[in-house]
């Protein structure tokens, strides 16, 4: 009886606070769904239900979410292609000043965005990419090559020397190995690395705003911007277009969720 008592409390903590963490995407819900006259009422249900919201948004934010798809598959496809030969480097070959390296990747994940914006607004302007879908890819690019070459040199030194040594006796070369073994190998690494490269590069609003504010093709989280005005702000605009900017990440998220628990927990025990 009192091992049931104590279950029901814990449980009702954990309703309860995830009932509060849950609050905001809710309400981001409910407003999606309200017409506007109906929102300084605060219903906490639709009681004004409307779908004109979602018409309207999906009229005038799809340009904006093609291209927050482009600057994501481009930084996924980028990091994938730097992090990875990277990592297998620092992890299986000899490289000089390796411990350096490693810190230095570190040192870079604490540099804050805004900063790291301003340094590549003087960059851009002198090689004429300024507002151009090529540059915000290359900047997003520069948080997540980061993580992606520890994840994956933390993964990769998981992987059996003799395994390595092996494909070396056959006579395969460093990039043969690489390519051949030691990639399909680290498969849960890659989903993680990708799928964090492209929340960062589909969330991502500072370098977008300093980058790309006055480009032709702009990610969503600028794009939201239009229903926002000197005098008036559409609230529920707004919130259906949060609504449908969410789904593509979460849908990556439910369908990778079984790769991203395996690769961020790599190298993590040792047998």
């Amino acid at each position: 009886m009192s091992r049931a008592t104590r279950t029901w409390w814990k449980t009702a903590i954990g309703v309860a606070l995830t009932a509060v963490m849950l609050f905001p995407l809710y309400w981001m819900i409910n407003v999606s769904f309200t017409q506007r006259p109906a929102i300084r009422r605060g219903d906490l249900f639709p009681r004004s239900f409307t779908l004109d919201n979602y018409a309207v948004v999906l009229q005038d934010q799809l340009p904006y979410l093609a291209t927050s798809l482009l600057i994501g598959f481009g930084t996924v496809l980028l990091t994938l292609l730097i992090s990875a030969p990277a990592a297998y480097a620092l992890s299986s070959l000899f490289v000089p000043g390796r411990r350096l390296f490693n810190f230095l990747l570190i040192v870079a994940q604490m540099v804050p965005a805004v900063v790291m914006a301003l340094g590549f607004y003087t960059i851009y302007v002198q090689l004429g990419i300024l507002d151009t879908i090529p540059g915000l890819i290359v900047a997003d690019a520069t948080i997540a090559i980061p993580f992606g070459v520890m994840l994956f040199a933390t993964f990769m030194a998981g992987i059996p020397r003799e395994l390595l040594q092996a494909a070396a006796v056959d006579g395969a070369s460093s990039w043969a190995t690489f390519r051949r073994i030691v990639l399909p190998i680290s498969r849960n690494a890659a989903v993680t690395v990708a799928l964090f490269a492209f929340l960062w590069a589909w969330s991502d609003f500072v370098f977008a705003s300093t980058l790309n504010r006055n480009g032709s093709m702009v990610p969503i989280t600028l794009g939201i911007y239009a229903y926002i005005g000197n005098n008036t702000t559409q609230w529920n605009a707004i919130m259906a277009t949060a609504v449908i900017a969410s789904i593509p990440a979460a849908v990556l998220l439910m369908v990778a969720q079984r790769y991203v628990a395996a690769g961020v927990t790599a190298g993590a025990v040792k047998d």
